[in-house]
């Protein structure tokens, strides 16, 4: 099972998009939202609150 790379949900088997860079760097997303904040709009997913990468990452900063 993948994980979607920007906002770190898991992806069900069959959903999703797979989107491969002239790099051959392959991004896996979850939903057009998280593929339109990545590519499109070149938003990191530490800016955005409702990932739940940006989410583990504050509690994380917050234990220590």
């Amino acid at each position: 099972m993948a994980k979607c790379t920007f906002c770190g949900n898991n992806i069900e088997r069959g959903t999703g998009k797979i989107y491969v860079q002239k790099d051959a760097k392959i991004l896996y997303f979850c939903s057009s939202k998280c593929e339109k904040n990545h590519i499109k709009l070149g938003r990191k997913f530490l800016e955005t609150k409702w990932s739940r990468k940006f989410k583990r990452e504050k509690q994380e900063a917050a234990a220590e």
